[in-house]
């Protein structure tokens, strides 16, 4: 038999397998990646509204200062750094156990959960104090840098529940 008589063609591989329609595994991981995405964003979500009002107070803390700043007046300042702390941690304790809290039991509550007792300071005390003096009086003994950074830890330092 003659060999250029012979039918004989090249070798022809299949196709490629093509990447679709995808198989049912790699259909699994996309629904568990995208459920991790979705847990992990919502998650993010949660955190940045659970911190939500610590920014705001933080906001108003640098606004307080700056208007110190201008105005030098250590009597408002007080008032107002004192309203903003209990607002501030009203927002993430219970009313209840915090509310009625005055003097000398309020500082200690305030550093509570806090790396040092800056309220036990005699930057931190000033706040029980400074809202109630005589705005046309002797404020050397006042350290009002340090009381702004008491209350800047303060609010600073998360309570409790997710950070």
């Amino acid at each position: 038999m003659d060999e250029t008589a012979l039918p004989l063609r090249d070798l022809h591989l299949p196709e490629a397998i093509g990447w679709w329609p995808l198989a049912p595994g790699w259909w699994g991981v996309i629904v568990v990646l995208g459920v991790v995405l979705g847990y992990g964003l919502w998650r993010v979500y949660k955190r940045w509204q659970f911190n939500a009002p610590r920014r705001y107070a933080m906001r108003e803390l640098a606004h307080y200062e700056s208007e110190y700043l201008v105005h030098r007046d250590p009597v408002t300042l007080g008032k107002q750094l004192s309203e903003l702390l209990r607002r501030g941690v009203l927002a993430y304790a219970p009313r209840d156990e915090v509310a009625g809290l005055t003097g000398s039991e309020w500082l200690a509550w305030l550093d509570r959960g806090m790396p040092l007792p800056y309220f036990h300071t005699e930057g931190g005390k000033s706040l029980l104090s400074l809202p109630y003096r005589d705005p046309e009086g002797d404020f050397s003994d006042i350290d009002v840098s340090a009381l702004i950074a008491a209350v800047r830890m303060r609010l600073g330092v998360p309570l409790g529940g997710a950070a």
